[in-house]
């Protein structure tokens, strides 16, 4: 059977990569009754005896996979958040981590529009990338407008397939134009309004790169959940407890209200950011109400 990569997935198809041709495929119904969705990035086997009347038969082992943005087999998350209109948002960045520490995809995150902070505004922002360094997260910083950090973002894309995704409005379509133009993603301006992006990505597309690679364009968030994280594996994808959790006083400290607890002990001591510290009790008690709730 032939082989193929789903590289979009729009109204019920799937667009399968095989060389040099593109086929035009829908899923059997085997997969419905498994409860297996296919996703952009699944490595398929179809069947076709045309272009567009195509249908897959069957889907590779998955390395990894996301249902938020819905794809598989990526080889890095880049995280793309501005840090003005709208305004930086490490909440939302720290859910975003969570969220790919627990799949397993590296995140490398990249900061838009350095070219509207003011001297002040970029003090501020520089404290925070040194904080998400120190904890071992590449970062990027970029101005469309300037052309700067480009060079740097496609270097990281380059052979790699790469889900691009972020809080909606910070210029991710913007910057992909800029990494290759011919994509001709499209745009739109932030609404005044509401303060925050409107959607201009509706569906799931595998895009090639003319220096070779993939990138996913998706379409942005503006909220996370948890719905398949447990509370024990909640402290495994804040990377900077490993170096102190294994000190504290009770096997199974859940690093909240226990006494002798080296966690809060490093916070206290501005060894582990205060605010992230903050958000991984903020994202504790909500993964902890889902479970009393259903």
């Amino acid at each position: 059977m032939p082989e193929g990569t789903i590289i979009k997935a729009l109204s019920g198809f799937y667009y399968v990569k095989d060389r040099e041709k593109q086929i035009q495929c829908r899923a059997r119904g085997i997969f419905r009754k498994r409860k297996v969705t296919p996703l952009v990035g699944d490595h398929v086997t179809y069947e076709a005896k045309k272009p567009t009347d195509g249908y897959i038969l069957s889907i590779g082992e998955r390395k990894n996979s996301l249902n938020r943005p819905p794809i598989s087999n990526v080889d890095q998350a880049i995280l793309v958040f501005s840090v003005a209109e709208p305004a930086f948002d490490d909440q939302l960045l720290d859910r975003f981590l969570v969220h790919m520490e627990a799949h397993h995809i590296p995140p490398v995150i990249c900061l838009t529009k350095w070219d509207l902070l003011n001297s002040q505004e970029e003090n501020d922002i520089r404290r925070m990338i040194d904080v998400y360094q120190n904890i071992g997260y590449k970062i990027i910083v970029t101005s469309s407008k300037r052309k700067s950090g480009i060079d740097h973002l496609k270097d990281q894309l380059g052979g790699r397939i790469s889900v691009i995704t972020g809080q909606s409005g910070v210029g991710k379509s913007s910057l992909l134009n800029e990494i290759d133009e011919s994509l001709h993603i499209n745009t739109q301006a932030i609404s005044q309004s509401l303060g925050r992006g409107r959607h201009t990505t509706r569906h799931v597309e595998l895009l090639p790169l003319k220096g070779g690679g993939y990138v996913a364009d998706t379409p942005g968030f503006s909220s996370l959940d948890f719905m398949e994280l447990s509370l024990s594996e909640l402290e495994k994808c804040f990377r900077e407890f490993s170096a102190f959790s294994g000190s504290c006083r009770f096997r199974g400290c859940t690093h909240l209200a226990e006494p002798d607890c080296a966690i809060k002990h490093a916070v206290a001591e501005k060894k582990i950011e205060p605010r992230r510290y903050k958000h991984y009790q903020l994202f504790y008690h909500e993964i902890n109400q889902r479970k009393r709730r259903y």
